[in-house]
């Protein structure tokens, strides 16, 4: 299999380099680049450029600007017609003569009056466009049928979250997420949370990087999921209150609204929202931990919360060059969750019962972010050069109270149990100054520095009750643990641009990690890591032909990344789960590096194609071992068992947009070739893995909607973990009233309740199996109206959906 993917991808290269040449024989086609600026100079993205031929009326192209307010277009030279619309601004039409000398175009918007507020016009946005090195995803129907920040990041075509909220992109490596371009240096578990407080309106565009460039952070081996919210822009006052529920078992339900205010200069918004959500997990497992002998394990828990979020911020132009960004969020969820585990030994020969008992746990606790960041931008030159400040601060606290009892019904009836609370904080400065120069002879030169102090402290307080009624500290359980975390980092890249329309970018980052960790509480296990390393990036591009109107692209990117181990991967103190399983940390867990080599076509700026390798030394593995004490109890932890080659292939396509019915169906194939040691043995496989998804629209008339999302992963392999065949389909009909500012929206997620996962681990002294799922299939309603806002214009383009444009 290996030699077959090995000549798999020599030949897409081959293929890349020939679709290269040969699209150099165009040499009547210029490139040519339009840009959009307001009165003050300022870019004014996603405006609709269209480009007609006046002496040929079926050449016409047409496009959306970038975030810079810049379009390229690859053109015949001759006369022109270029007319652009956008929202809040007039339209303009203007001639243009486009010759090999005449390659940029720089246009002027004019304010549209306050006045045109009620003016509602239909849009088909990008549902997915291609801006340089990252996808960006347009979440505006997902949001329709969602209750959260997380639904919406759940239904986006290509992402999937494993049910301990890792979020993934191309590899089988979560992706770093972050929140307004910052890194949020929490775990899985409380990002997750964090999104499920935020209100499924506040997401304006998800950006979606596979391989991060040497500007953002090497700790992206997975690639980043920033997640972009909405802030006031709109001349004039804006807004929108939304409130929605979901019904499953259990039921969700929020109620939020948004202010928007915009003089031209200063802006400012606020937008709130508060939720109750409720939901269950359940896992049904079995583990040999004798030659004959299994412990039955089925828990269900329970997680009711409140969640209340806000986000506020303000902009203020203090003169034609000095922009200054103010923006911050408060998110508290308070939480009451219980879980009942039944755990059962018994002889597998005979069935004999040994051992039977029900653990019984519920904690009462709350978690408190708070975040604000301020950026000052100065602009240096008009062609978008400027330099940027920023600092960025985030605290956040977690309480929980937690009582625990176990009842022994076999071989003999008592009963045990204990309580305890469990404090910790972090707090987290980030510091960041960057540079980006646009010089002549099409070169763009970026450079900058960043320092993140990280700083975490735990403190867990446990008593225990034993058979007698005395209660006692329980040493287990307790424990104090504090973490310190600073790297700094420098970095330089430079990009040109070749003839029409290559593009080289190369970059160098420097990272020093200094990690110290020390536990003082029930003994000083302390440990630190301090390292300093260096990443490269290369980028090329290069448009490859036309076909029927749509630029073919092609890209070819490498980047060096590094993943460090967390703090809760390190902390060596024992985390009690129950009597027969405790997760651990692992304070010599080493960095892990990943080569990532990626090839990718995109159509008129759309990805279309994608093939790559992602090579990892010293992988983290997620591992469980048996403790020495007793087979019956078992601990989880990290260790650095082997390499990993993870090949994928990645497929998007969609039908022509124009018609009723809207499609984008993908799909990708991950293969892993991963040798380790595992219990001094050795530990190799290789698997591959099918993912499929699709998100479909069906216009029933001009004011209601059928959407259809889902996806469906093929058994494979999840780190050292087998796992089942399993998936989910949703869908949703949303119809607009009152002058259409009123959205309607009925939805029913996960309809055939097929997101429950087969897991099987079979590794060393280790057999384990079971099944997992929560409350997934749901009903919800959600209603949405908008007032002073106004809709785009038709942009007919592949892999465009339509939708109100309501950012």
């Amino acid at each position: 299999m290996k030699p077959f993917l090995s000549s798999v991808f020599s030949f897409r290269i081959l293929f890349f380099f020939i679709l290269f040449i040969s699209s150099s024989v165009f040499a009547q086609e210029t490139s040519v680049t339009v840009k959009i600026i307001n009165q003050k100079r300022e870019p004014v993205s996603f405006a609709t450029i269209r480009i007609a031929n006046r002496l040929d009326s079926a050449t016409v192209y047409t496009k959306a600007a970038d975030s810079s307010g810049k379009a390229i277009f690859i053109v015949k030279s001759g006369q022109y017609s270029i007319s652009i619309t956008t929202v809040n601004y007039q339209p303009l039409e203007k001639g243009a003569t486009i010759t090999g000398n005449q390659a940029s175009f720089t246009y002027q918007l004019e304010p549209a009056g306050k006045t045109m507020d009620a003016a509602i016009v239909v849009a088909k946005r990008p549902l997915m466009k291609q801006e340089d090195d990252k996808t960006i995803v347009d979440p505006e129907n997902l949001v329709a049928s969602s209750t959260s920040g997380f639904e919406v990041i759940e239904k986006t075509p290509g992402l999937f979250i494993d049910q301990d909220g890792n979020i993934y992109i191309s590899s089988f490596t979560p992706a770093t997420v972050q929140v307004n371009g910052r890194d949020l240096k929490m775990s899985a578990a409380d990002v997750a949370t964090m999104l499920k407080s935020f209100p499924p309106n506040a997401v304006a565009k998800i950006e979606i990087v596979r391989t991060p460039s040497a500007s953002q952070d090497a700790s992206g081996s997975g690639g980043i999921v920033n997640i972009v919210l909405k802030k006031g822009f709109k001349i004039g006052t804006t807004g929108s209150i939304s409130a929605g529920m979901q019904q499953g078992t259990y039921g969700n339900q929020f109620i939020g609204f948004s202010i928007n205010n915009n003089d031209g200069k200063k802006s400012s918004y606020i937008n709130a929202n508060v939720a109750r959500r409720n939901n269950y997990e359940i896992i049904n497992s079995s583990r040999i931990f004798a030659t004959d002998t299994t412990l039955h394990q089925l828990a269900f828990t329970k997680y009711p919360a409140s969640a209340y979020f806000t986000s506020y911020g303000f902009t203020n132009e203090l003169s034609k060059k000095w922009v200054l960004d103010f923006a911050g969020s408060i998110t508290l969820n308070d939480f009451k969750n219980s879980s009942e585990n039944n755990n059962k030994i018994q002889k597998i020969s005979t069935d004999q019962q040994l051992s039977s008992n029900i653990n019984r746990t519920s904690n009462d606790g709350s978690a408190l972010i708070f975040s604000n960041g301020l950026s000052i931008k100065k602009k240096i030159d008009s062609l978008g050069s400027e330099w940027n400040n920023d600092i960025y601060y985030s605290w956040s606290k977690n309480n929980t109270a937690q009582d625990f009892a176990t009842n022994y019904y076999t071989p003999f009836i008592v009963t045990t149990g204990g309580n305890g609370v469990s404090n910790n904080k972090r707090g987290l400065l980030t510091l960041q100054s960057d540079l980006k120069l646009k010089l002549k002879k099409k070169v763009k030169l970026e450079a900058g520095v960043k320092s993140s102090i990280l700083s975490f402290n735990s403190v867990t307080n446990f008593n225990k009750i034993d058979i007698t009624g005395n209660s006692s500290k329980d040493a287990s359980r307790t424990s104090t643990f504090n973490y310190d975390e600073n790297i700094n980092a420098a970095y330089l890249q430079s990009s040109k641009t070749f003839g029409k329309d290559i593009v080289l970018k190369t970059g160098l980052r420097l990272e020093n990690t200094n990690m110290v960790g020390k536990q003082i509480i029930p003994g000083d296990t302390s440990f630190s890591i301090h390292r300093t390393d260096l990443f490269p990036y290369v980028y090329l591009s290069k448009n490859l032909m036309k076909i029927a109107g749509y630029d073919l692209r092609a890209y070819l990117v490498y980047r060096r990344s590094i993943s460090r181990p967390a703090y809760e991967q390190l902390n060596p103190f024992p985390k009690y789960v129950d009597q027969y399983l405790s997760d651990i940390g692992n304070p010599s867990l080493r960095p892990q590096f990943t080569q990532n080599y990626e090839a990718n076509i995109s159509v008129d700026e759309r990805p279309i194609f994608a093939v790559g390798l992602n090579n990892t030394k010293d992988i983290f593995s997620q591992v469980t071992y048996q403790a020495d004490t007793s087979a019956a109890l078992a601990y989880r932890t990290f260790d650095n068992l082997g390499k990993n080659k993870e090949w994928y292939f990645r497929g998007l396509g969609a039908l022509p947009p124009g018609g009723r019915y809207f499609l984008v169906a993908g799909a990708q194939y991950n293969y892993n070739i991963y040798d380790g040691v595992y219990e001094n043995k050795p530990l190799s496989f290789r698997k591959g893995t099918w993912t499929f998804f699709t998100y479909q629209t069906f216009k029933i008339d001009k004011k209601s909607v059928i959407t259809l999302n889902g996806f469906i992963r093929l058994k494979g392999q999840q780190q050292l973990y087998e796992i089942g065949t399993f998936g989910m389909l949703n869908t949703s009909i949303n119809r607009r009233f009152l002058k259409e500012k009123l959205v309607v929206t009925l939805s029913l997620n996960d309809m055939f309740f097929s997101n429950k996962i087969n897991f099987t681990l079979n590794q060393g002294s280790i057999n384990a199996s079971g099944l997992r799922y929560n409350d997934t299939r749901r009903f919800g309603i959600n209603l949405r109206y908008n007032f002073g806002i106004k809709k785009k214009e038709d942009n007919n383009s592949m892999f465009n959906t339509e939708s109100p444009a309501n950012n």
